[in-house]
């Protein structure tokens, strides 16, 4: 992509009402636009951003054996009044009546419309267990939406869903989850603690949100300090005994505010406690026959009777991390994208456009890059050298080439790793050699 054909409306100051750093970062770097309280529009640069995320999550999900359907963003009341949720649910429910008087909503959550799906297709436990999973917008509407994308009314959330014929079974389809959460989120460049929870209006008896630590988290949070230290699984066995890796994580406490034991917490050795601020990146919950016995969602069994399913469901807010990557990841220059998210891979800049041996070189850096699959942007605008250094910092992206006269009358350029500052001045060959590595 050529800046000068793109469209990267970038600011030197976020305006006044951005309180946290990544909503002023994603304000600043040209990701989003405000609509409405809580409602933006994804611009390029962070639309890039979404999509790489989502992508993420989508392969992690594909792996664990879920599969991937899209239920629409309008529900039937009806659905809900089924599972008693409809009056329930609270003013965060956006309640829509279409032209022939029937009762609509915004879905918060989609628990309802997936039992529907699963009731009308399958019918014996023969055909279990089974895990769909969905990426779609979703719409909450906030009393107090704050926090740019952290803490929107309208955001892109991939929820999930396990059905199970028996609650040994559900909890397995739990477990695979636990483990896929751990695994998308090390890929998003991203250290996540897994911590008991309370499960809200969404139901149940075992619930664990995935929080990252951050100083502008939204919450209080307490845990074991080698949680922090653990790695993310990895490739395991799907079909076998997760159990024992879930238990290693969730034996060491970790608790959120709401689910808080003082006294448990008092008994991890004083060096290994920890408490912080954490921001919640997603949670999982198994609600065993909640929705399954109002709504009748009940396959056969081995024995022939019929029997409700068991259930669980698994979120991850997709637009929500965009702005926690940048909480966890920035300096006073502007966001750091991990590798695998940023918008672009690196920033070819040229310093000199018009000046034909220095357009050449940024030219010849950018074919090499593209045929590398390394997704460059070439900065070919005409700004100052500083104002060019200074918008590429603040869009993160993890490398930068520089080709300027002086080096290129020297025969090299210099390449920037964005994440530790460190520079090199090298041959244009052995310069994209380090950047291809």
């Amino acid at each position: 992509m050529r800046l000068s054909r793109y469209f990267m409306p970038t600011l030197r100051e976020a305006p006044s009402d951005a309180q946290v750093v990544s909503h002023q970062l994603m304000l600043r770097a040209g990701m989003i636009r405000q609509e409405a309280a809580g409602i933006y529009a994804w611009l390029p640069l962070g639309l890039r951003v979404l999509k790489k995320i989502e992508q993420i999550v989508r392969e992690e999900m594909d792996r664990a054996g879920a599969i991937e359907v899209l239920m629409p963003t309008l529900q039937l009341a009806d659905l809900w009044r089924e599972s008693g949720r409809y009056e329930d649910y609270g003013d965060e429910m956006l309640r829509i009546t279409d032209r022939h008087k029937r009762d609509l909503l915004y879905g918060p959550t989609a628990e309802e419309v997936i039992t529907e799906i699963f009731r009308a297709y399958v019918k014996s436990y023969k055909d279990l267990p089974k895990n769909f999973y969905n990426i779609q917008w979703k719409f909450r509407d906030e009393r107090r939406p704050r926090f740019g994308v952290m803490r929107g009314r309208e955001f892109l959330m991939k929820d999930a869903y396990s059905f199970d014929v028996d609650e040994a079974a559900a909890r397995r389809s739990y477990n695979r989850m636990f483990i896929a959460y751990l695994n998308t989120y090390a890929r998003l460049g991203l250290n996540v603690v897994p911590m008991k929870a309370d499960p809200g209006p969404i139901g149940g008896d075992l619930s664990h949100e995935f929080i990252i630590l951050a100083d502008t988290g939204e919450s209080q949070v307490f845990c074991h300090k080698d949680l922090i230290e653990m790695g993310a699984p990895g490739d395991v066995d799907w079909d076998g005994d997760l159990q024992p890796l879930v238990e290693q994580r969730t034996n060491l406490y970790a608790a959120t505010e709401e689910m808080h034991d003082e006294a448990a917490f008092a008994a991890v050795p004083e060096d290994k406690r920890l408490s912080a601020r954490g921001i919640e990146v997603g949670h999982i919950f198994y609600f065993g026959e909640k929705y399954s016995k109002p709504m009748k969602a009940e396959v056969a069994g081995p024995d022939g009777q019929n029997r409700p399913i068991h259930g669980g469901s698994y979120g991850v807010g997709v637009s929500r991390l965009t702005g926690a990557i940048i909480e966890a990841s920035h300096d006073e220059a502007g966001i750091i994208w991990p590798d695998a998210v940023a918008p672009f891979g690196v920033a070819v800049i040229n310093l000199r456009p018009g000046d034909a041996a220095v357009d050449e070189v940024a030219e010849t850096a950018y074919q090499a890059l593209i045929a590398a699959g390394k997704d460059p942007l070439l900065d070919d605008s005409d700004q100052r050298p500083g104002a060019k250094f200074a918008a590429i910092d603040l869009v993160g992206i993890p490398w930068q080439l520089v080709v300027g006269p002086k080096g290129v009358a020297d025969g090299t350029v210099e390449i920037k790793r964005r994440a530790t500052g460190e520079k090199q001045t090298l041959p244009l060959e052995q310069a994209l050699k380090v950047i291809t590595a």
